[in-house]
């Protein structure tokens, strides 16, 4: 089974185009999802989290995520502690649910696939871009965030050109016909034997 990473910067539309995979039939793994999962459910990653950034981390049994939030977005070095915590949970959890699935391959839906490395497990990479002012709006539309909140997010992530010298795929996200035309195509050449 192939594994495939699928990414993108905050705001490109990767979830969307993760979507369009499982109207295909591929089976999606979205690892901020289980990630959020995990760090509710997990007694090690909640003693770890909580010795890290202190009492508040959780409330009512709950990752407090928006204290996390404030604590981790402009401080990089909590940001990667909090993430050597959170992501080695994750992967393992990924390979248990990927040997249980069916098809050609599996889609791995990560944020930061490239940042911490994650791209190494997949035996191919999409990256999905759209225009930074494009990515603003959309984050705006649908979260609670100001232009200078989304920006710090956006300089924790490396940039679409960093990227792209990882990545073997990329989608342009911009109009939804020309996505799906585009996933599409992706599936047939993803879907053929190796």
């Amino acid at each position: 089974m192939k594994i495939i990473g699928l990414t993108g910067g905050i705001g490109s539309g990767k979830t969307t185009v993760a979507k369009m995979f499982e109207e295909l039939g591929i089976s999606v793994y979205i690892a901020d999802i289980e990630a959020k999962k995990l760090s509710n459910r997990s007694k090690v990653i909640r003693r770890k989290l909580t010795k890290l950034l202190g009492p508040h981390t959780y409330k009512e049994s709950q990752l407090n995520r928006e204290f996390v939030a404030q604590k981790i977005f402009n401080d990089p070095d909590l940001l990667k502690k909090v993430n050597a915590i959170i992501h080695p949970k994750v992967a393992s959890h990924f390979k248990r649910w990927a040997k249980k699935q069916q098809g050609p391959y599996v889609i791995k839906e990560a944020a930061i696939l490239f940042e911490n490395g994650g791209y190494k497990q997949c035996d191919k990479t999409i990256l999905v871009v759209a225009p930074k002012a494009v990515r603003i709006e959309r984050i705006l539309a649908r979260d609670n965030s100001n232009k200078e909140e989304i920006e710090a997010r956006m300089k924790n992530q490396w940039s679409d050109s960093e990227k792209k010298k990882l990545a073997d795929i990329i989608i342009e996200n911009t109009h939804l016909e020309t996505t799906r035309k585009r996933v599409l195509e992706v599936h047939k050449n993803l879907s053929q034997p190796q």
